[in-house]
């Protein structure tokens, strides 16, 4: 047991290690987009007076690493900053200083709640089915089924994600009106009309993440059907699917979970193309505005909360396969 927490430890220090890295490699890169913010605002009125208060306002006239610390600091607090975008700007009209700054926390909150919502429609719809077709499709493998399953989680994962995205539309919202084509969901909601508008989406990125996830679950299923214990189990005249779910399936686990935790990070972290396409009014909408109009404080927190999805659930997939594995659990 005290290995076990030794190793979880080790992990979790890493994984916060690897954020810490990655929030300043996020600050560089975006800090380095083209444009300037208060050219942006400000459009045809910019002067260089007005863009240096503006600049000054929210902060830009720091030193870098100054501005860096000061926002990883506040970032590990919960604090985001403020947004540029929502800033009341007087400074530039000689009027003072701007008058109230929207915090990044406050878009953020019912924007990742939006996200998470999409994300687990379309993890409860897409995990059991890719585990269902791998499982199936190690148990009938080359035959017709196999085939075909194959060519179908194949063609969906090659496509482009707006492409799934607009033929699904075309499918399910044009020629047979089943559901909604645009996600507009808002507060206040029932949960029916949210899940209703939410489906298309979610099944959108479905289609995406169910291949890796089946090819996975089928590749490992397969990997240990040649083993000793399965061809004994199979000479006792166990049924091929009990051997498979039984004796098969949990000794298969470690890289299920990896590549399961894999697409659920990608289901929160990859959802920026199809939010714009279906105008779903998640974090990857608000990472698109934010990065048009140059609003810096809500790119970096976007980015950095993406990155901490990722490096999460990389870290819980990690510590499942320790637990899942008994000779990880109990190193010589």
């Amino acid at each position: 047991m005290g290995s076990l927490l030794r190793i979880v430890g080790q992990r979790l220090a890493l994984g916060f290690l690897t954020l810490v890295v990655v929030s300043f490699v996020i600050f560089v890169a975006v800090n380095a987009m083209p444009g300037d913010f208060a050219q942006a605002i400000l459009g045809q009125g910019y002067t260089e007076e007005a863009g240096d208060a503006i600049r000054k306002e929210v902060g830009l006239d720091k030193p870098y690493f100054v501005r860096y610390f000061s926002w990883l600091g506040a970032a590990l607090q919960g604090d985001f900053g403020t947004s540029f975008a929502q800033a009341s700007f007087t400074a530039y009209a000689g009027t003072g200083t701007g008058s109230g700054l929207g915090t990044v926390a406050a878009q953020l909150a019912p924007r990742f709640e939006n996200t998470m919502f999409l994300a687990t429609v379309a993890a409860t719809i897409a995990v059991p089915v890719s585990l269902v077709l791998g499982l199936l499709a190690a148990l009938y493998r080359n035959t017709i089924f196999d085939r075909v399953v194959n060519i179908f989680t194949l063609s969906s994962i090659s496509s482009p994600e707006f492409f799934m995205a607009y033929i699904l539309i075309l499918l399910l919202a044009v020629l047979n009106p089943l559901l909604p084509s645009l996600s507009n969901i808002f507060d206040g909601m029932s949960f029916a009309d949210r899940l209703n508008r939410t489906l298309l989406p979610a099944l959108t990125l479905t289609l995406i993440v169910t291949a890796h996830m089946m090819r996975m679950t089928r590749a490992a299923i397969i990997n240990l059907l040649a083993s000793p214990y399965i061809e004994m189990a199979r000479l006792k005249g166990i049924s091929p699917m009990r051997v498979i779910v039984v004796h098969a399936l949990p000794n298969a686990l470690a890289p299920i979970i990896n590549v399961v935790a894999l697409n659920l990070a990608y289901l929160i972290t990859g959802v920026v193309v199809v939010e714009v396409v279906f105008v779903y009014p998640g974090i990857g909408q608000l990472f698109v505005d934010a990065v048009k109009n140059r609003d810096i404080p809500v790119v970096q927190a976007c980015c950095l909360i993406f990155a901490g999805a990722y490096i999460l659930l990389n870290l819980t997939a990690d510590v499942m396969s320790i637990l899942s594995n008994p000779r990880l659990r109990h190193p010589k």
